[in-house]
Formats: structure tokens, C-alpha cells, sequence
């Protein structure tokens, strides 16, 4: 009985082995016959093999004509219905990622939310501890985590409807969970970190904008006043446009106590950023007042110097002290010049500049009047100045710092 079963199981693996082998023989035949095709057969017919170059996945975000939310919605939800598998889904979303910035939804937390929920539910859940660690389903992990790290450079705040999202995709122990928890603790932290808040969304007016800049730099004199001038106020003025400007009272001292045989400085334009704007701004400045400078130095006593610490009773006679009255430093007197005004105009234009000397020449500082005005600029100016004033006028250089083009301001009588 015994021997029976054995010669049984021998025919049953020597009949398997025969299948495999007639499975790989048809295989490896139907192979070699594919390139081997008759060449009389219609021409058409062979143009009509699908080309191997060809991507896998089509990329419906890039053939689309109008550009909005709900276009991309619409395209994302048309992908979820298209499958029961939803296969592709990684490549989908890595394209959608791509092109958030044609369509205006690259902050935009629903749009999110929507690619997350294209994932398939449960399939990616680790079952144990070498699964949870070893990133089960590396390729889908890796894909949210980039869409979170997107998130986080544009600044998007995620919400709990995403934690119950993830937790419904990955499960408590995924990547991407921890990687949603590393941001909910950091980002709230950062985004009430600005001691100078802006409204969100940033207004499209530059001259709000503008305000706004304007406003953050004067932050470092409490006393300071932004003031909106109108260039068409003036007669001679060619610029129409408007100039936000920036000065204290202390600034407006110091301009008062200024030499008049010491010419001042219009240099910029400088860059200021708000989140994605970015304002050009000139200054009004000055030369260091290296005499005023070096009396401070001079006055001034290091606390942590002990070959000055007063010993009386080793008979040691304690050291003079220096006379501690005297003129105070100012936070605009700086080592490398004194700041006595900042604006920013509409154009960038030397007119308007120059009409912003001339506005406040007439608002209550009438000594700028008696003193020579330089322009000296260290980038070069908008296109607007070489529409305005001829190319003739504006520096014929694309280096930032490269050149400085510096030009006493004729004022209009």
C-alpha cells in the first residue's frame, strides 16, 4: 500500500514538472515568434503597435484649458470614479503636485485634502512592528510625505479632518501620521512667531503693500510716522504716482542738526519681502559722524574688563571714571551712516525720488532745501525709469552691486 502512494506522488511531480515545462516552452516560442512576422502582411497593421516611448500615465493637468479650482477638483475626482483600483494613483498625484501653481491652488488646503483622499483606505495599514518601521509601502509613503513637505513650504496649516484622513490610509504607525504631527506642533509655533503680522491673503494693492514695508521698518523708532504723498501735488512733478515715506522726530532732529556743506545720499533701491511681494525702498542717508563716533567709543566701559575692578582696601587707588553725560547714540545713527528718511514711490523713478524731497522739504523740514542731495544707486532701476526718463538715464548694467550711479538731484524752482 505503502509503495502505491509513493509511485503516485512520483507521477503527480512528474506531471507538474511537465506542465511547467510546456508552459515555459509556449512562452518562450510565443516570444520568438512576435519580432518574426510575415512581411507581406498590411503595412497599417504594424504601424498601429503602441510606441514604448510613450508615458504610462497621461498627464490630464497639463492639456487643460481653463485653469482654476474647479478644473482641478473636477480632474480629481474624475480619476477617483475612473477605477475601483485607482491604479497610478502615486504617479497622479506627483503630476497634480506639479501643477498646483498653473491652476492658483498651491495654498489651498482643500485641494489637499483632495489628493490625499485618492489614496486607496486600508490597503497600506502595517499589520506589525517590522512593518510599521521598514515603511510599509514605501513608494505611496514617500508620495504624502511630499505632498505634506509641500505644505509646509507654502506655508499651509493641515488641519484634524487630514489626521483622521491619514490615519485612515496609513494607520497610527505610517510615516506620514508622524510626519503630520512633526508639522502641527512646529507650524503653529512659527506662525504667530512674527512680532509683524500680515493679513492673509497679502492685499494685491502695491500700495497697501507698500504701507505695510514701510511700516515694519519704522517699527525700530517707535515715534515714527508714515505719511502717503501725492506727487501730483507738486507743479513740475512728471511722475504721477504716489510715495509712502517714513520718518520720527528723532530723524527729523538730526536731519536739522546736519552740515550744510555735507551732501546727502538717495541709494537703493533695496528689497524688502512679505511672504511672496517683494517692495523696493530708497533711504535718505547721511556720512557717519566719525568725531561723535569715536567720543562714544571713548566714554564707554567695559563691564567685564577686571584690570579695572576697584580693589580699596589692597591701597590701590580705584580707576577714574569717565564723565557719563554727553550726547546719546541714536538707533539711526549707524557705523556706516546715519538713516534720516526711508520710501517707497510707485515707479522707482529718480522724478519721483526727487519729488519726494521735495515734499518734505515743504511738510516741516526746510533745512533738506540748503543741502546737496546725491542719487546713488546700487542696483539698477524698473524698466519704468527708462520708459519715463530715456535709456540714457538709467545704468546700463545687470549686476546688482556691480555699479553706482550717483547724481547731485537739480530741484525745480
Amino acid at each position: 500500500m505503502l509503495r502505491r502512494a509513493q509511485c503516485l506522488l512520483r507521477l503527480h511531480s512528474h506531471g507538474r514538472q511537465s506542465v511547467a515545462t510546456l508552459t515555459r516552452h509556449r512562452s518562450y516560442s510565443t516570444d520568438e515568434a512576435t519580432p518574426k512576422q510575415n512581411p507581406s502582411a498590411n503595412p497599417n497593421q504594424r504601424a498601429q503597435k503602441p510606441a514604448r516611448n510613450l508615458p504610462a500615465v497621461r498627464n490630464p493637468f497639463a492639456a487643460a484649458q481653463d485653469r482654476t479650482k474647479d478644473t482641478y477638483l473636477t480632474m480629481v475626482e474624475i480619476f477617483q470614479e475612473r477605477d475601483v483600483h485607482r491604479r497610478n494613483h502615486v504617479e497622479f498625484i506627483y503630476a497634480a503636485l506639479k501643477n498646483m501653481a498653473d491652476f492658483g491652488v498651491e495654498r489651498d488646503l482643500e485641494v489637499y485634502k483632495a489628493l490625499i483622499n485618492v489614496m486607496p483606505k486600508g490597503k497600506f495599514i502595517p499589520t506589525n512592528l517590522f512593518q510599521a518601521e521598514f515603511m510599509h509601502y514605501p513608494k505611496q509613503q514617500q508620495c504624502i510625505i511630499d505632498l505634506l513637505e509641500q505644505m509646509e513650504d507654502f506655508g499651509v496649516m493641515p488641519d484634524y479632518e487630514m489626521e483622521a484622513m491619514l490615519l485612515n490610509v496609513f494607520g497610527r504607525q505610517g510615516h506620514p501620521l508622524r510626519k503630520y504631527w512633526r508639522m502641527m506642533y512646529w507650524m503653529p509655533k512659527f506662525k504667530n512667531l512674527s512680532p509683524w503680522p500680515l493679513p492673509d491673503p497679502v492685499p494685491d494693492d502695491t500700495l497697501e503693500i507698500a504701507k505695510l514695508a514701510v511700516e515694519r521698518m519704522c517699527t525700530v523708532d517707535l515715534r515714527s510716522k508714515v505719511t502717503v504723498f501725492q506727487t501730483s501735488d507738486l507743479k513740475d512733478a512728471i511722475d504721477d504716482t504716489w510715495i509712502v515715506s517714513g520718518m520720527s522726530a528723532e530723524q527729523e532732529k538730526l536731519l536739522r542738526e546736519h552740515s550744510r556743506q555735507k551732501a546727502l545720499y538717495i541709494e537703493g533701491p533695496f528689497h524688502i519681502w512679505l511672504r511672496n511681494r517683494r517692495i523696493n525702498y530708497f533711504t535718505l542717508r547721511a556720512d557717519p559722524d566719525t568725531q561723535f563716533l569715536a567720543q562714544l567709543d571713548e566714554r564707554q566701559l567695559d563691564d567685564d574688563d577686571v584690570s579695572n575692578i576697584e580693589v580699596p582696601f589692597l591701597g590701590r587707588a580705584p580707576p577714574r571714571r569717565h564723565n557719563q553725560l554727553g550726547k546719546l547714540r541714536s538707533v539711526h545713527q549707524q557705523d556706516d551712516g546715519t538713516i534720516l528718511a526711508i520710501c517707497a514711490t510707485g515707479t522707482s523713478t529718480k522724478d519721483s525720488l526727487l519729488s519726494w524731497i521735495r515734499l518734505l522739504e515743504a511738510n516741516g523740514n526746510s533745512s533738506i532745501g540748503e543741502v546737496p542731495v546725491l542719487f546713488r544707486f546700487t542696483s539698477t532701476v524698473p524698466a519704468k525709469a527708462e520708459e519715463i526718463e530715456g535709456p540714457a538715464s538709467v545704468p546700463a548694467t545687470s549686476n546688482a552691486r556691480s555699479s553706482k550711479d550717483e547724481s547731485p538731484s537739480s530741484r525745480r524752482e
